[in-house]
């Protein structure tokens, strides 16, 4: 399961009551749910999601909460709390104890504002950002020795946070600086080092959605073709980022907030589900690379927008909670994308000689006889037209020895060799129905079509002098040397490499 900052994370502060956090290996999951009393009080609650059917246990305190207060689970089923208490924000972990709640207080974070990461992998430590005016400090809010504590400061505002690996060293941040926005990478554990990932374009603003470590599978959202617009690439690839045209739908936004686990080295295979909204309320979108059409459902009742994980076999688990069930999981098995069937060719029957045109007679055989030269006004040799019909000539007597094999075929030109007439900078070599001019038409007046035809007429007044029978091969023009029409990749409306680089991650 792969967990990712979504539209929501990046947006103002606001009440995060009623959104659902799951943890990093899909076990529990944490929200705030409402009382059904009167004044319609909010307390935390923790979903088991490991077992055979989901549960909710409620983790209320001796007071309600307020509504902006954030949950976060951890994998041994403990779920960690951020309270605001006027200008610093309190931490602490919430346990089923009986029929209570037990509460372990972790320490304060003294900042205007808190906002706890997704889930570290591993699902035993909880980070933090604390945004100030020019900089952006990242906390260790549980895991450390002695309670929360500082990791780096990072200049600009940071925002968003996706995890790139298994193992929590690399961790990606949507920094602002300088009036633009790109994603840089962390490494927690070693004092917060920093360096930048993802650079489309010098003046673009680049940002990190979603990430997959298995595949290495990444979801941008860049301005570089001109306009806000979602894409993908690949962790460590040199490919640029493509901006595929069915991530825009026309009826409404996308957001990607879960990705397809275990697809190693296939980040084209790789589902991704979309939260979908428009107009006509929310449903569910999906993904692949390699199938290029955005495919929509509809949600199931009560669905928590923006919550889910995938398993590896490529069902999507999606949570909701109604009057009926507060607690449920619905399953949508979609397996493998169908690919469209393709109608194989039909075998083409060779036509035999004879089949078009006119009948075909006997023939016997045919015994060509040398033309007679003899010496016209300009001194040069030409053929004697025989006067009178010409007698029928027998046919040759049985040779005694045995007849010599026949010459092998002219072997074919390799395709995308360039033909002599191609080489020709004038084109005068092209003829009517060959594409481009690059094809040597036989001569309709050869027997014997399988050689290749003499580039001269065959009626001509006088020999021609030092012409070859047979045209001269040109030598092939360079790759280097070809014109080319457009050198630039075709990736998307904008022309122009994409670096993703910086990090610990290779260059691409």
């Amino acid at each position: 399961m792969t967990i990712c900052a979504t539209e929501d994370t990046m947006a103002p502060a606001g009440p995060l009551a009623g959104r659902l956090t799951i943890a990093a290996d899909g076990s529990y999951a944490a929200r705030l749910a409402r009382h059904d009393d009167a004044a319609g009080s909010w307390f935390p609650e923790r979903w088991t999601l490991s077992g055979p059917e989901p549960y909710a246990v409620p983790l209320q305190g001796t007071q309600p909460e307020e509504p902006d207060s954030a949950l976060l689970p951890l994998t041994d089923g403990r779920v960690l709390i951020l309270r605001r208490v006027a200008d610093r924000f309190a931490a602490s972990l919430l346990y089923p104890a009986g029929p209570g709640t037990g509460e372990l207080l972790l320490g304060a974070v003294a900042a205007p504002r808190l906002t706890l990461l997704p889930p570290a992998p591993g699902g035993t430590l909880a980070y933090a950002l604390a945004p100030e005016a020019d900089h952006t400090m990242l906390w260790l809010v549980h895991g450390g020795a002695n309670g929360p504590a500082p990791v780096t400061r990072i200049p600009g505002r940071c925002t968003g946070g996706v995890w790139l690996d298994r193992s929590g060293r690399l961790l990606a941040l949507d920094r602002e600086l300088d009036g633009r926005t790109k994603t840089v990478v962390v490494d927690p554990e070693r004092g917060g080092e920093t360096g930048l990932l993802l650079q489309i374009t010098e003046e673009s603003n680049d940002r990190l959605l979603l990430a997959d470590p298995d595949s290495g599978l990444l979801l941008v959202h860049s301005d570089a073709p001109g306009h806000g617009r979602l894409g993908w690439g690949v962790l460590g690839s040199s490919l640029p980022v493509r901006f595929p045209e069915c991530l825009r739908p026309a009826n409404g936004t996308a957001t990607p907030f879960a990705v397809q686990p275990g697809q190693m080295l296939a980040p084209e295979s790789c589902a991704v589900a979309f939260r979908m909204a428009g107009p006509n309320g929310t449903w569910l979108g999906v993904w692949r690379p390699s199938g290029r059409r955005l495919r929509q459902y509809p949600a199931p009742e009560g669905w928590l927008p923006g919550t889910g994980l995938w398993t590896a076999d490529g069902d999507l688990l999606l949570p909701y909670a109604t009057e009926a069930e507060p607690c449920g999981v619905a399953r949508l098995a979609l397996g493998v994308e169908p690919v469209e069937r393709v109608r194989a060719v039909e075998p083409v029957e060779p036509v035999r000689p004879g089949e078009a045109g006119r009948p075909m007679g006997p023939m016997g055989p045919v015994r060509q006889v040398a033309p007679t030269w003899t010496a016209g006004r300009t001194g040069r040799a030409r053929p004697v037209a025989p006067e009178g019909p010409v007698a029928p000539v027998a046919p040759p007597a049985e040779p005694s020895r045995p007849a010599e094999p026949a010459a092998p075929e002219e072997a074919v030109k390799p395709e995308g060799a360039v033909q002599p007439d191609e080489a020709s900078p004038s084109g005068t070599g092209a003829r009517d129905g060959a594409p481009n001019g690059a094809e040597i038409v036989p001569d309709t007046a050869d027997a014997d079509n399988r050689s290749t035809a003499s580039a001269q007429p065959q009626a001509m007044d006088a020999e021609p002098a030092h012409i070859p029978g047979h045209p001269q091969t040109c030598r092939p023009v360079p790759l280097q040397e070809a014109p080319l029409a457009a050198r630039q990749t075709r990736w998307s409306v904008i022309s122009g490499p994409v670096r993703i680089s910086g990090g610990g991650c290779a260059a691409g």
